[in-house]
């Protein structure tokens, strides 16, 4: 059997005094999970967690072996995460963000651009990211999301501020990108399209804890 794609163990986050998430135990198979639950449950704490984007108690393996205490570096390089309103320092271009996610995380510069291209990232990307539109923010967000080679990639609230044509092309990268093996997690308040995506299993955040259903 293999090793799960996730795993978290005796994660506890709180802020300040306030317990917020307390996940004894979830392993997660690879595949493509809906994160759900209630405006303020903790889904965007989680996932900052599940990243290695803020402190939290206990531990996170990724594929069986890459552990987020044991080796950080490896671990969020194997981990992408977009979040649901992006922001960047105002006086980067998006082409600086590029450069800089690509050589954090490496990946295939060429399979970038193509990607880039289908968003339409590549029309506003050497324009000051304090130009950027919320959609174009978004549009940019989305595209470093699948920069370097993850096993997980985390969209939170990825189909809001997106067109119509944007929303049929990520739904057709997080297709090929699971064809090829890579998991993802994603919360959305709006249904998934079942017709454009097969989901593995729903997540549910709720009473500091995350259940597989």
């Amino acid at each position: 059997m293999s090793s799960p794609v996730i795993a978290l163990r005796a994660v506890k986050k709180n802020y300040q005094d306030v317990p917020i998430l307390d996940i004894a135990q979830l392993e997660l198979p690879a595949g493509i999970y809906w994160l759900q639950g209630e405006n303020g449950a903790g889904k965007t704490t989680c996932m900052k967690v599940m990243a290695g984007l803020i402190p939290f108690k206990g531990e996170i393996v990724l594929q069986g072996n890459v552990s987020s205490r044991e080796h950080p570096v490896r671990f969020r390089r194997l981990i992408n995460y977009a979040e649901a309103e992006p922001l960047y320092p105002s006086f980067l271009t998006g082409r600086d963000l590029l450069d800089l996610y690509l050589q954090t995380k490496g990946g295939d510069k060429a399979v970038i651009r193509e990607i880039s291209e289908s968003l339409g990232v590549d029309i506003f990307v050497n324009n000051s990211v304090s130009s950027y539109s919320s959609g174009m923010l978004k549009k940019l967000s989305l595209l470093l999301a699948f920069i370097g080679n993850p096993a997980l990639i985390l969209l939170d609230e990825p189909l809001i501020t997106i067109d119509t044509r944007t929303l049929a092309v990520l739904y057709d990268l997080i297709r090929t990108y699971s064809a090829k093996g890579v998991s993802f997690c994603i919360t959305s308040h709006q249904p998934l399209d079942p017709e454009e995506l097969t989901i593995t299993g729903t997540l549910k955040v709720a009473h500091k804890n995350i259940t597989l259903s």
